[in-house]
């Protein structure tokens, strides 16, 4: 099996997947960030597909940035002023060739994430 790299989505304040956030995908080596993809979430607050699929999967330093501030607006978790959580970077190594899973759960005020399965 190659390795690939999924992700997901969890509005842990409202108790529902985050539907329609922009998630970006950057290759990471040193100080320089190379921008692999740029997905949406669905209904089900997941990518439509691996955000890194298989064939394209290479072992190294990856960031995920998750453009959470457009979601807590439209979902009235936020108003118009400076948001507390905006873009949420997480930036993790893969080392091997496996199924990499990194969830983001997310309130207005807080956030965590793990690796998933």
């Amino acid at each position: 099996m190659s390795g690939f790299l999924t992700t997901h989505v969890l509005d842990t304040a409202r108790g529902c997947p985050a539907d329609g956030i922009k998630i970006a995908l950057y290759r990471v080596s040193g100080n320089s960030h190379r921008k692999l993809v740029e997905m949406e979430t669905n209904a089900d607050g997941r990518t439509d597909s691996p955000i890194l699929p298989e064939g394209k999967f290479k072992p190294g330093q990856y960031e995920l940035i998750f453009f959470a501030g457009d979601y807590l607006r439209r979902t009235g978790q936020a108003g118009d002023d400076i948001l507390f959580l905006d873009q949420v970077p997480i930036r993790f190594g893969m080392n091997e060739e496996s199924h990499y899973h990194v969830p983001l759960l997310l309130s207005p005020f807080g956030y965590s994430t793990y690796r998933g399965s």
